[in-house]
C-alpha cells in the first residue's frame, strides 16, 4: 500500500513537472514570437524610414524631368488594359485593334536619380481622408483615368465607386475615404466650351475674369492638379466682359491668344492665392502635352499613324509645342512663389515629345466607333493628341506620385 502511494506521488509530481515544463515552453515560444514580430516591425520601420529619408534627399537634388526612356517589358505596364474597370474607350488602344503594344513597356529614367516605383497602397494611405482633384482639359482627364487605373485593381470591387455628375467625375476608395476626381474646365476660366460633352465650338469665347463657377467644385481639395493648353491653340481668342446669359449687355473683343492665356492664368493664380489652405494643400500644374500631328517634324509620313518607335533625337521639340505659352506658365508660377504659394510644375513636355508612338491614332472610340471610311483615312481621323493606356500618362502619374508620397 505504501508502495502504491509512493508511486502515485511520483506520478503526480512527474505530471506536475511535465505540465509546468510545457507551460514554460509555451510561454517562451509566445515571448519569442512577440519579440520577433516587434523586432521585424521595428526593422521594417527603420528600413522604410531610412528609405524615405534617402529618397527625400535624392529627389530634392534631382531633376526628375531630365532623363531618357528605357525599354522595360519586365516591370511595365503597371496594369493591364482589360483589368481597369474604368478604362475609357478613347484610350483603350488594344481593345480597338492595336497589335503593337511596345508603347506600354517604356520606363522613364532620370539622369541623376531613380524615379520611385508607383505603389498603389502607399498612395492610397497618403490620400486617406483626402481629395486628389485633376482640373483641366481632356489631357488632364487622360491622366486622371491613368491614376484611377493604377489604383483600381488594388481595391476590392465593393470598396470602390465611380460617380459622374456633369463636369465632375469622382472615383472613391471607400475604405480609405479617399477620392480621385476630375473636373472639366478646359480653359480654367468660364468659357462657351465648358459643357463636358458639347464643347466643340469654333468661335471660342472666354469670360476672362470669371472662375468661381468652376472653382467651387475643387475648393477644399487636398491635392490639386491643373492643366490648360490644348484649347488655347489658335492665334486669337474672343474675350467676354459680361455674362453668357445676357449677351445683349455683354462686351466682346478679340485679343491675341497669348495675352488672353496670361490673363486667364492670372485670374486662376489670384483665386488659388486667396482660397487655398497653404497648410494642407499641394498644388501642381502640368505643362503642355505635345501632339504628333505633323510627321515632317521627325522625318516621318503624315502623322502618328503606324508609328511604333519613339523619337531618339535628344532635345527633340515638335512644331505644335509653343514655348511662349510654357514661359507664361512659368512666369505666373514664379509670381505665385514670391507671394508665398508654391505650385510645382510637372514638366512633362520634353519627355513626352519623344513618344510619337504612344497615341491612340485610329485605335479608339470617341462617342461612336470610327467608320470604315474614317479608319481608311488616318491623315484626317488619327488621334495624335491623347495617349493610349497603359502608357505615357502612367509615367506622368509616377512623377506626381514621387512628389505626393516621397516629398
Amino acid at each position: 500500500m505504501a508502495a502504491k502511494k509512493h508511486q502515485a506521488v511520483v506520478l503526480g509530481t512527474s505530471w506536475g513537472i511535465r505540465s509546468s515544463f510545457r507551460s514554460l515552453i509555451a510561454f517562451l515560444i509566445t515571448a519569442l514570437i512577440i519579440t520577433a514580430v516587434y523586432l521585424t516591425q521595428d526593422s521594417i520601420g527603420r528600413v522604410l524610414e531610412l528609405d524615405r529619408t534617402d529618397g527625400l534627399h535624392e529627389l530634392s537634388e534631382c531633376n526628375l524631368f531630365s532623363g531618357k526612356w528605357v525599354f522595360d517589358n519586365q516591370s511595365y505596364p503597371l496594369y493591364k488594359e482589360q483589368q481597369c474597370s474604368f478604362m475609357s474607350d478613347q484610350l483603350a488602344c488594344e481593345k480597338f485593334g492595336r497589335k503593337d503594344l511596345s508603347y506600354q513597356n517604356w520606363r522613364w529614367q532620370p539622369h541623376q536619380c531613380n524615379l520611385p516605383r508607383f505603389n498603389a497602397t502607399a498612395l492610397l494611405e497618403t490620400l486617406r481622408n483626402k481629395r486628389l482633384v485633376f482640373v483641366g482639359d481632356s489631357l488632364n482627364r487622360n491622366q486622371w483615368v491613368s491614376m484611377v487605373c493604377l489604383v483600381d485593381s488594388w481595391i476590392p470591387p465593393k470598396l470602390r465607386s465611380m460617380h459622374n455628375n456633369d463636369s465632375l467625375n469622382i472615383f472613391k476608395a471607400i475604405a480609405y475615404n479617399a477620392t480621385i476626381e476630375f473636373y472639366w474646365a478646359p480653359l480654367l476660366v468660364e468659357s462657351n466650351s465648358d459643357d463636358p460633352v458639347n464643347h466643340r465650338i469654333p468661335d471660342r469665347t472666354v469670360r476672362i475674369k470669371a472662375i468661381e463657377k468652376h472653382a467651387r467644385h475643387w475648393t477644399g481639395g487636398d491635392i490639386l492638379v491643373f492643366d490648360s493648353y490644348l484649347w488655347w491653340r489658335r492665334p486669337r481668342m474672343k474675350v467676354l466682359w459680361g455674362s453668357f446669359e445676357s449677351p445683349d449687355d455683354a462686351i466682346y473683343k478679340e485679343v491675341q491668344m497669348l495675352r488672353v492665356y496670361e490673363m486667364a492664368l492670372r485670374t486662376w493664380s489670384d483665386w488659388v492665392e486667396v482660397h487655398v489652405d497653404r497648410t494642407k494643400t499641394q498644388l501642381f500644374f502640368v505643362s503642355m502635352s505635345p501632339t504628333h500631328e505633323r510627321a515632317k517634324d521627325w522625318g516621318g509620313g503624315e502623322n502618328c499613324y503606324k508609328e511604333t518607335g519613339k523619337i531618339s533625337e535628344e532635345g527633340y521639340w515638335g512644331s505644335d509645342s509653343d514655348p511662349k505659352m510654357m514661359r507664361v506658365v512659368e512666369m505666373v508660377l514664379e509670381d505665385l512663389k514670391t507671394r508665398g504659394l508654391n505650385v510645382q510644375m510637372l514638366n512633362i513636355t520634353q519627355l513626352s515629345e519623344y513618344r510619337k508612338e504612344g497615341h491612340p491614332s485610329i485605335y479608339r472610340k470617341q462617342w461612336e466607333p470610327l467608320t470604315k471610311e474614317q479608319i481608311e483615312n488616318p491623315s484626317s481621323y488619327a488621334d495624335c493628341i491623347h495617349w493610349c493606356l497603359p502608357g505615357l500618362p502612367d509615367v506622368w502619374n509616377e512623377l506626381l506620385y514621387a512628389y505626393i508620397v516621397h516629398q
